[in-house]
C-alpha cells in the first residue's frame, strides 16, 4: 500500500464496510446507535463515531429524537460540530421533501392529517414558529405547499388578508393553515383561536373552503377545527 493510500485510508473503514454489510444483509439487526454510527460517519470520515451515536440516543431517546433536536441541543453535545450540523440539515430536508412527495403527486388527499405529518416533518426542531399554507383543489388533492410566514420564537404574525390573497393567486379550493408551537404546547393561543374564526368567516365569501388550522409540534399535531389531536 502507497503512503499516499494509507494516509488517506480512515482507520474505521473496516468496521463500516462490516456494518454497512450487516445493514444490507438484515436491517433490522443492526442497531440503532449502528444506524447513526454509520450516518455520523459520512461527516466524521476519520473519527470514531460510535461514542457520538450512543451519546445522541442517550440525550435524545431515539434516532427520530436526534435528527429532530434543534441546533442548539446538538451543538451541546461534545463532537456535534457545524459539519455534522450541515450533514443534518441536507438529511432533514430530504426527509421533509419525501414526507411531501406523495401529497404533491396527489397519490393522496391532502387532509388536514396528512398536512400535519408534512408540517411536522418540515418543522421538526425549528427554533423559531413558521406558518404554511396547504391548498387544495375542489378534490382536495394538494396544490401548492408553501411558507406563508416566518416568525420569532413565541409567535408568526398571519393576517387572514396574506391567507387569502395567496389562496386565491393559486385558484385553490380549500385552505389547510398550520404552524409549530417550537418545544411548547399544541394547545392554540388567543390569536390562533383569532386567525382560525376570522377564517372561517371570510373564507366562504370569497368561494373558498377553510378546512383546518393545525399546530405542530416535535410530538403531536393538534386540530383547531376538530378540537383534539389528530
Amino acid at each position: 500500500m502507497s503512503a499516499k493510500t494509507a494516509s488517506t485510508t480512515s482507520p474505521h473503514s473496516g468496521h463500516r464496510a462490516r456494518l454497512r454489510e450487516r445493514l444490507e444483509r438484515e436491517p433490522l439487526a443492526v442497531a440503532d446507535y449502528e444506524v447513526l454510527e454509520l450516518l455520523l460517519g459520512y461527516g466524521l470520515t476519520r473519527k470514531d463515531t460510535k461514542p457520538l451515536a450512543k451519546e445522541l440516543l442517550r440525550r435524545f431517546g431515539s434516532i427520530r429524537g436526534a435528527l429532530d433536536a434543534r441546533p442548539d441541543e446538538l451543538f451541546q453535545v461534545p463532537g456535534f460540530g457545524p459539519g455534522l450540523m450541515a450533514l443534518w440539515r441536507v438529511l432533514r430536508e430530504v426527509l421533509a421533501r419525501h414526507a411531501t412527495s406523495a401529497v404533491r403527486k396527489r397519490e393522496i388527499l391532502a387532509t388536514p392529517d396528512a398536512v400535519a405529518r408534512m408540517a411536522q416533518s418540515r418543522l421538526a426542531g425549528c427554533p423559531h414558529e413558521e406558518c404554511w399554507l396547504a391548498l387544495v383543489d375542489a378534490q382536495n388533492g394538494l396544490i401548492a405547499w408553501e411558507r406563508l410566514r416566518r416568525g420569532g420564537i413565541n409567535s408568526v404574525p398571519v393576517q387572514p388578508r396574506d391567507v387569502l390573497e395567496t389562496a386565491l393567486t393559486h385558484k385553490a379550493s380549500g385552505i389547510i393553515l398550520a404552524h409549530n408551537h417550537p418545544g411548547g404546547s399544541p394547545g392554540p393561543s388567543k390569536p390562533d383561536l383569532m386567525l382560525t374564526e376570522e377564517l372561517q368567516r371570510l373564507a366562504p365569501r370569497m368561494g373558498l373552503r377553510f378546512l383546518d388550522h393545525v399546530i405542530v409540534t416535535e410530538g403531536i399535531c393538534y386540530s383547531i377545527t376538530q378540537n383534539k389531536p389528530l
